[in-house]
């Protein structure tokens, strides 16, 4: 990814050589395009937003900052600044907490 990191190491491995080795079910995403390296649909697909959602599950803040990072960076690889469908794809899913007053 252009210059977003994923906060967790949660499907890679180290292998003795000291490259890195991406599980097959960790639904990476793949540029410059922003596919899915496991199933091909557009990232995040369904399986990585259940995944994301697992893992920041205590942290919503930060999976919309995590995010909101991966949408600039996809933004500046597909040439689309301030698309409306890809800040959709990007934050739309993420469920709404109703507020607190």
């Amino acid at each position: 990814m252009t210059g977003v990191a994923d906060r967790s190491d949660v499907g890679v491995t180290q292998a003795d050589t000291g490259a890195v080795a991406v599980v097959p079910d960790e639904h990476a995403p793949l540029t410059p395009d922003w596919t899915c390296g496991t199933c091909g649909a557009q990232w995040p697909c369904e399986s990585k937003r259940d995944q994301l959602l697992s893992e920041y599950v205590t942290d919503r803040a930060m999976l919309s900052v995590y995010l909101g990072a991966c949408l600039a960076a996809a933004a500046e690889d597909l040439h689309l600044s301030g698309s409306t469908s890809l800040q959709d794809r990007f934050l739309g899913w993420l469920p709404r907490r109703p507020r607190r007053f």
